[in-house]
């Protein structure tokens, strides 16, 4: 297993993990239990951040910028919706 293939599956299952402490976070029937899982939340997202960052930076994730014309399609799309 190389570094790249070790860093998907951290960013991976750093997003799940992500996933989880929001449904907590979103569930939680105390206030106590909801700071717990927000502030789980928050540093889970920063270390998400961080190891995208590193990822970005070996260029192992790539992102593409969105065409003006297909932001505007869909900004036309959902705009009588609301």
């Amino acid at each position: 297993m190389d570094d790249r293939c070790i860093m998907e599956n951290l960013l991976l299952t750093t997003k799940g993990v992500c996933d989880l402490y929001l449904h907590g976070t979103i569930e939680s029937s105390t206030q106590n239990v909801h700071q717990t899982f927000d502030q789980a939340l928050d540093d889970s997202l920063g270390i998400q951040d961080d190891i995208y960052h590193k990822m970005a930076a070996k260029g192992w994730y790539s992102t593409e910028n969105a065409e003006q014309q297909k932001i505007q399609k869909v900004k036309n799309q959902f705009a009588g919706q609301r």
